[in-house]
């Protein structure tokens, strides 16, 4: 136990819920406890609600992937395309489906959840925690404890040669973190074009049987569509859900039954092109256009990172039952008789969808079709709101405010301003971009590069945490990364054919997210440079002109081994400090959620009244920090953590009453909050990209309304103590 100056001053952890403290010398988690909460969510035993939950996921988690056959033959560039190359595209695709969806992700990338959670920023919080890396404010507690510590760095007794590396040199640990940000920019910019080129190919099934019907009338009832859509975010993964699925469950069932049409009586031994040697047929027939094509079947497999994205709104066995008991299947059929159909009319791939449809279904066909499409987009929107959440709480992203839509699912997310910035973006690029083709040829590089990303850092997993043999690692990196490399290389190609938007979106949210990160850093430090001890403390309320008056004071700061900058400023300008002063700090644990009796950490300081208090929290964690409620668990803590160092101590009974009293009072008298304003006084020889950088995180953090608890509580309680930060 490393025991810092102070350690005569006794330390609790409370349940703020609970009037049953444990008290000690030192801070002290319950025996038997974890910071961690296991996900009962994520029972992979077989049940009913296993069941429900995967019928489900049918209306979240695979609306991208299951309706990929609207868009991925007219994204493809075919000049007379024969019947050796549409077996060869189909083999392709199949064997696409089965390594990337039904091996990577359902078998392998399912398992790799952070309790529960899913995705890149999972992932990379998964590392973080096995390796001992970290974000600052993890590093400099004096709250922390062997048990704390044993969480955040569980896994340190034999640790692999390649997690000393990560450890070791911070050139590693910064290209684990470019590749995580480039994952999520990149999944973000999925979020965007999902809705996009969805809805779009489903409404261009109005050109089929009325011709006169104009592009742009398509493009203007696509973005009614998808605003229509985004409106419907604010109610919850649930009620969408329940919504969505019967949709995609007709879906689900009726494009099989098209695509067995289509084989019997264009293609019956389509089956045939399973076998492999017809893809290397196909490219050694084509050569180098066979290789960009790969740009087009590369959407097949569209909507496979939101299966592992959404993870945290459901959980794995049903995910799992849902791909490949119904999603699977579907798109084998429905793909071979697509294919079946182009074999016998090969010059119709821009529309082969809807053309092989049978004109007796096809008007009930569209109408599931469109629908089908519209709730396609909720996939990767779900998604989006998730990953958001998660770098926020990680600390790589603007505070952007985020409505837990469920009290049993922690994973359900909504952000509202995500959603409606979401919403202009998809608008836009049906609006300016109009063209499916484009759109393709930008979906197809965020699809691949996200999928590439996730190979690399699965890797990492199985070395670094799981401890796989090195013969499976290997196999698994060399077919993965070499199949998605290839891709990759393909869809490269169409950068100038509208290749370049995800770039330019994942380059404007990078700057974001780093800027944001590399000035909540310097913040970080400079507060820990100029930190307030409690000599210092003491010096300030020695001065006479300095009064103790009523109420009860937060303090809010990054740090936790001293005192805010703030507080000195606070002091000479007001000359007086409130009878109850507690300096709170939220502190991120690399771990996916923290129990509740170990969520708020109290630490009674020198002068009489001054509390030092951490909230502890997980990124799965829902903040319920605003307004009385938090304020009511912080003094709950207050008197249990009181009441507890009384035994302690063997303190007089009725110093302790009155101690509680004080309290009481405080609360009573009104309650101030504080905080401190971002400002960065930038040096004459600061670099270029200090001067951007942390001007960017000024704008960013000064008009975040949801960056710190206090925002939550009324104008005429909330007090802003503006403060310079030099760089």
């Amino acid at each position: 136990m490393d025991i810092q100056s102070e350690a005569a001053l006794t330390e609790v952890v409370a349940d703020s819920a609970s009037t049953n403290g444990h008290h000690c010398d030192y801070l002290h988690y319950p025996q038997g406890s974890t910071a961690m909460v296991q996900s009962t969510d994520n029972k992979d035993t077989f049940s009913w609600s296993n069941l429900i939950l995967a019928y489900k996921t049918l209306g979240v988690v695979f609306g991208g992937l299951v309706t990929s056959p609207l868009y991925v033959y007219p994204s493809m560039t075919l000049n007379s395309p024969t019947e050796e190359d549409y077996l060869g595209i189909y083999s392709i695709m199949f064997w696409t489906l089965t390594l990337i969806g039904v091996v990577k992700y359902a078998s392998i990338a399912l398992k790799a959840d952070d309790q529960g959670e899913g995705g890149t920023f999972a992932l990379y919080s998964l590392l973080c925690r096995n390796m001992n890396i970290g974000i600052l404010s993890s590093k400099h507690s004096y709250l922390n404890s062997s048990r704390s510590r044993s969480v955040l760095h569980e896994g340190t007794k034999g640790k692999s040669r390649l997690g000393k590396v990560f450890e070791t040199s911070i050139v590693a640990r910064r290209l684990l973190l470019f590749i995580a940000m480039l994952g999520t920019c990149m999944l973000i910019g999925d979020g965007i074009l999902t809705p996009a080129i969805s809805v779009l190919s489903a409404m261009d099934g109005l050109r089929a049987p009325f011709p006169s019907v104009s592009k742009s009338l398509v493009e203007a009832l696509s973005a009614v569509v998808l605003f229509v859509l985004f409106l419907l975010q604010k109610f919850g993964t649930s009620r969408v859900s329940f919504l969505f699925s019967p949709i995609m469950g007709a879906w689900t069932l009726s494009t099989p039954l098209v695509g067995i049409y289509s084989i019997i009586h264009h293609y019956p031994s389509i089956f045939k092109a399973l076998l492999p040697h017809y893809i290397i047929r196909f490219f050694w027939r084509n050569g180098k256009e066979g290789w960009l094509m790969l740009s087009g079947t590369i959407l097949c497999i569209t909507g496979s990172e939101a299966l592992f994205a959404d993870l945290g709104h459901f959980n794995r066995s049903s995910i799992q039952i849902a791909f490949l008991f119904t999603i699977y299947p579907s798109l084998v059929l429905t793909y071979a008789g697509e294919t079946a159909y182009l074999i016998k009319n090969p010059n119709d791939h821009k529309d082969a969808f809807y053309k092989s449809i049978p004109k007796i279904v096809y008007w009930p066909i569209f109408i599931i079709a469109t629908s089908a499409a519209t709730v396609a987009s909720q996939s990767l929107i779900s998604a989006t709101f998730s990953v958001i959440k998660q770098s926020v709480v990680l600390g790589y992203f603007p505070r952007v405010k985020v409505v837990h839509t469920s009290s049993n699912k922690e994973g359900e997310v909504y952000s509202p301003e995500v959603n409606y910035i979401l919403m202009v973006f998809c608008v836009g690029v049906i609006l300016i971009f109009g063209d499916g083709q484009d759109i393709g040829n930008a979906f197809g590089v965020v699809v691949s590069l996200v999928m590439l990303i996730t190979t690399i850092l699965l890797t990492l997993v199985m070395i670094i945490i799981w401890r796989t043999p090195p013969w499976l690692v290997a196999m698994y990196f060399f077919i993965f990364f070499t199949m998605e490399g290839v891709y990759v290389s393909a869809v490269l190609t169409k950068i100038p054919e509208g290749g370049w938007i995800p770039f330019a979106i994942s380059f404007i949210l990078a700057f974001i997210m780093f800027g944001w990160y590399y000035g909540r850093q310097r913040k970080i430090e400079y507060e820990l440079t100029h930190r307030i001890d409690m000599e210092r403390l003491g010096v300030l309320l020695s001065d006479p002109s300095v009064r103790r008056v009523p109420g009860l004071c937060f303090f809010y700061t990054n740090i936790q081994n001293g005192l805010t900058p703030i507080l000195g400023h606070y002091v000479k300008n007001m000359s007086s400090l409130h009878k109850v002063t507690i300096f709170t700090t939220l502190r991120y644990i690399l771990v996916p959620k923290v129990a509740p009796q170990e969520r708020i950490v109290v630490k009674q300081l020198s002068p009489k009244g001054v509390y030092a208090c951490v909230i502890q929290y997980g990124y799965a964690d829902s903040l319920n920090l605003e307004g009385d409620d938090f304020v009511s668990q912080v003094t709950d803590s207050l008197r249990v953590h009181i009441e507890n160092c009384s035994s302690c101590l063997d303190s007089d009974p009725s110093q302790v009453q009155e101690e509680i009293s004080e309290l009481r009072e405080a609360k009573m008298a009104g309650v101030i909050h504080i905080r401190g304003k971002a400002r960065f006084h930038i040096g004459k020889n600061s670099s270029l990209f200090d001067r951007y950088t942390l001007a960017l995180y000024e704008v960013l953090h000064n008009n975040c309304r949801s960056a710190l608890p206090a925002l939550g509580v009324p104008l005429s309680q909330r007090l802003e103590v503006g403060m310079f930060y030099e760089a």
